[in-house]
């Protein structure tokens, strides 16, 4: 009779823990927002400080590499280069194929920002050539585009540039572009690319930016809303180069992005050998 007491007793008693635990779990899941982290900025992991990232990226479990190689102009060469860019450019392309169906974006613009609640699209159709699926984002004719992007952090706001503020680390190049541009323009998260040394500068030849050298402003900040697709950059690799291993380094430029080789904050470096 007492065995049978203890076995109710604890029968009872892990049914009553059970049930306290998933009380638990149930108040915590409706003070959770799913969409809001509860750390952001400095207070979260990733810190306040956006990265880039660039497609297509190489096949390598341990994702330590960083090198777009390939060989020959024959289809079978850069095939899979060419689908890797196809899957990234699908989402932008079709909007129905993110959260929401696409029922959640807006038209947007300099000066018109995005109401609350929407996000912008993305056209990877307009002003994007030669760095489009049907012309094979020019991989056929060696002079291959790359993709990039500034990575989500939730809540960020980047400081824009006026012409009096452009940091003289800054490429020539870009500072001509930005003090040719003005008014609400300037509120974009400039971008520049470059060999890393001075031999990778004079192999690399020159670099193309599509739609423009920069991520506009009216993308940011990201609020995890449903649909929600980072603006992107296309470079085109004029006139590489074959049989050199270039170095490239990319860089997002705004007043409260700093930039940091050890960290891989700020900016972004890959490797391109064309045979």
């Amino acid at each position: 009779m007492v065995r049978v007491k203890i076995i109710l007793f604890y029968i009872i008693f892990y049914i009553v823990l059970a049930a306290l635990f998933a009380f638990c779990m149930v108040v915590l899941y409706y003070t959770l927002d799913p969409r809001i982290p509860k750390y952001k900025l400095d207070d979260s992991l990733i810190g306040m400080n956006p990265g880039l990232g660039f497609r297509p990226m190489p096949n390598d479990s341990n994702g330590l590499s960083s090198l777009i190689w390939y060989r020959g102009t024959q289809w079978k060469d850069y095939e899979g280069w060419v689908d890797k860019l196809k899957n990234f450019v699908k989402e932008y392309k079709t909007p129905g194929l993110t959260p929401g169906r696409g029922q959640n974006l807006v038209s947007c613009d300099y000066g018109q920002p995005v109401p609350e609640g929407k996000v912008c699209s993305f056209d990877v159709s307009r002003n994007f050539y030669p760095c489009v699926e049907e012309n094979n984002f020019n991989y056929h004719l060696q002079r291959p585009c790359i993709f990039l992007k500034l990575n989500k952090i939730y809540g960020w706001r980047p400081e824009y540039y006026s012409h009096s503020e452009i940091p003289e680390s800054m490429p020539q190049g870009l500072q001509n572009i930005i003090k040719n541009v003005t008014g609400s323009r300037l509120e974009t998260v400039w971008l520049s690319c470059e060999g890393l040394t001075a031999a990778d500068v004079e192999n690399l030849g020159s670099i193309q930016y599509l739609p423009q050298p920069g991520f506009p402003g009216y993308f940011f900040p990201y609020m995890n809303n449903e649909g929600y697709l980072p603006p992107i950059v296309a470079i085109v690799l004029n006139n590489p180069k074959n049989g050199i291993l270039l170095n490239i380094e990319c860089k997002a430029w705004a007043k409260n992005i700093k930039h940091d080789r050890k960290e891989k904050v700020g900016m972004v470096q890959f490797e391109v050998l064309i045979d």
